[in-house]
């Protein structure tokens, strides 16, 4: 009997089954590893997606700007929807919409580390909805720190171009429409209970 046993072998008990403790462990490691593979992959594309969106955003603004200083600066208001709607070259040293124009070198500060913030958080990001979003903060931050840095009258206090004028509204440029775009977004998927790792708190 005991022959049989040893030659037939005793499949009920783990260690005969190949179920030992060991290779248990072997097993989830292999799966823990498996599942950190498969979010991989998924967290580059949207780091990809949201530097797409700056670049894309940051490039508008400053050919923008461009095209602004050497054709419309100095010259008279364009009308693109009569008085409700102009394209007016301003100079602006506040912050977004010519808010606070004292503070020119804080809110080039409050700007670079927003920056620096995204940079950072972009590690953890994994939604796709929040990539499009700090793209379009980055894209404009970038674009209005940009003017701060390089424009007169010196670095960390170069004023803004704005263009975009509505009526009864303050001027602004494609930097400022970007950053306020993202902001909404931000809250909206904030009151719907979504991460930037993409995971959903329902309350």
């Amino acid at each position: 009997m005991a022959e049989a046993e040893r030659i037939i072998g005793t499949p009920d008990t783990p260690e005969a089954a190949g179920g030992g403790p060991e290779q248990s462990e072997e097993h989830a490691a292999d799966a823990s590893e498996a599942a950190a593979g498969a979010e991989r992959p998924r967290g580059r594309r949207r780091i990809a997606v949201l530097f797409t969106v700056a670049a894309f955003a940051y490039a508008l603004d400053l050919i923008s700007k461009m095209i602004v200083v050497a054709k419309l600066e100095h010259h008279a208001p364009i009308e693109i929807i009569g008085d409700w709607l102009k394209f007016e070259a301003i100079r602006n040293a506040g912050a977004a919409f010519g808010f606070g124009e004292a503070f020119t070198v804080i809110f080039t500060v409050i700007a670079a580390a927003v920056i620096v913030v995204i940079a950072r958080l972009a590690r953890k990001l994994y939604s796709l909805p929040w990539a499009i979003a700090l793209g379009l903060l980055l894209g404009g931050a970038l674009g209005n720190l940009t003017d701060r840095i390089f424009r007169s009258p010196g670095v960390f206090e170069g004023a803004v171009v704005d263009f975009i004028a509505p009526k009864h509204f303050a001027v602004f440029n494609l930097a400022d429409s970007a950053i306020v775009c993202g902001g909404i977004l931000i809250v909206l998927l904030s009151f719907k209970g979504l991460d930037p790792d993409g995971t959903v708190h329902k309350d």
